[in-house]
């Protein structure tokens, strides 16, 4: 993703303040990209955290080099550029689902969920309960970031529309829950309430939905023997035509 800077003189000082900013926090301070944890150079710096990426990472050098600020040592073009920078989206993403999983990215992502950057579970009864991300799979692009709520103990699609194109590898399975045995002090009672369908004020009972089951089950099962009846009549008919 490249950077855009104001060019009115209005706002020249903010332009600048912009253009001074590294990488990681002016990619973490994008909209859309809340949810992600601001990583330390300190630890991409470790080649140890980063065993495994290069294979994953198309253009992984160059890559690197604009998470850390590192100027090219050759003129790119746009196109170059834009790959890059699409590179370095993923590998920032790769990174991050390792970083937070560490002592210092858990307690990043603690005060993100104290302040519900994440969101909140939109369920009634878990009452604007805070969530977290979870990805669904650990590799990349299997399926975008979900949110989890340790009050329901389900899942569900972020509220922002902004927030459905991060992957969920770059969060993965393992961090919510791992969150929240480090700070079990954060896991939330069980709601008491859980609705209950009534039909005028009278609960269903579990019986009448099995019967309506089963009728269903017999208007299919009609359903699909008349279409048989109907396939065996054609092909006689066309049987004797010949």
């Amino acid at each position: 993703m490249e950077r855009k800077y104001k060019d009115t003189s209005s706002e020249e000082e903010d332009s600048l303040n912009e253009d001074e900013m590294a990488w990681i926090p002016w990619y973490c301070n994008l909209k859309g990209n809340e949810f992600f944890a601001t990583i330390d150079e300190d630890y991409i710096n470790d080649d140890f955290n980063l065993t495994g990426l290069s294979s994953l990472v198309q253009f992984y050098d160059g890559a690197l080099g604009i998470i850390l600020d590192s100027d090219p040592e050759d003129p790119l073009s746009e196109d170059q550029q834009e790959a890059l920078e699409r590179s370095a989206d993923i590998l920032y993403g790769l990174i991050h689902a390792r970083y937070i999983l560490t002592p210092k990215g858990l307690a990043h992502m603690h005060e993100k969920f104290k302040k519900a950057e994440f969101g909140r579970c939109p369920r009634v009864f878990c009452q604007n309960q805070p969530v977290l991300p979870v990805g669904l799979a650990d590799m990349q692009g299997v399926d975008t970031v979900k949110v989890y709520c340790p009050k329901c103990n389900d899942i569900f699609n972020p509220k922002y529309r902004r927030h459905s194109h991060i992957d969920g590898a770059y969060f993965g399975t393992t961090f919510p829950h791992l969150l929240l045995i480090t700070y079990p002090e954060l896991i939330p009672t069980k709601p008491p309430q859980q609705y209950v369908p009534k039909i005028y004020g009278f609960k269903i009972h579990k019986s009448a939905r099995e019967r309506q089951l089963q009728l269903q089950q017999k208007k299919n099962s009609s359903q699909q023997q008349q279409a048989k009846q109907q396939q065996q009549q054609q092909q006689q008919q066309q049987q004797q035509q010949q």
